[in-house]
C-alpha cells in the first residue's frame, strides 16, 4: 500500500489516459444533456439524460436504488445528477486500477531481451 493513499486514489481516478477519456465522455454527455432544452424546440421533453446514465452504467443502476432507499421514492433532481457523478468517479477509479494492474503485469512479464 502506498504511504499516501489519497493522492494515489486521485491519480488513479483522474491522471491516467483511460480515466481522463472516460470522464471527458461523461462530462460532455452531461453538458449536452443540460444544455439541450436551450436549443431544442420541445422544451426539455426528451430522453437525452439516458446517455449520461448509459455511460455510467452499470454502477449507476446500483447507486440510484441506494439513494432511493435513503431518501425515499421522491428523489430530488440533484440526486440523479449526483448519481451520475458518483457512478462516473467509481468507474473512473476502476479503470485506473485496471490500467495500473495491466501495466504492472506487463512490466513483470516483459521479456528481458525485448521480444
Amino acid at each position: 500500500m502506498k504511504s499516501r493513499p489519497i493522492p494515489h486514489l486521485v491519480r488513479l481516478m483522474f491522471a491516467n489516459p483511460a480515466s481522463a477519456v472516460y470522464l471527458g465522455l461523461v462530462g460532455i454527455s452531461v453538458v449536452i444533456a443540460a444544455t439541450e432544452p436551450l436549443w431544442s424546440d420541445h422544451g426539455g421533453d426528451s430522453l437525452i439524460w439516458v446517455w449520461p446514465a448509459f455511460f455510467t452504467s452499470p454502477t449507476f443502476f446500483f447507486v440510484v436504488p441506494v439513494a432511493e432507499a435513503v431518501w425515499g421514492l421522491d428523489l430530488p433532481a440533484w440526486s440523479f445528477i449526483g448519481g451520475i457523478i458518483v457512478s462516473a468517479l467509481i468507474q473512473s477509479l476502476v479503470l485506473g486500477l485496471l490500467l495500473e494492474t495491466l501495466r504492472g503485469w506487463r512490466r513483470r512479464h516483459a521479456h528481458p531481451y525485448g521480444g
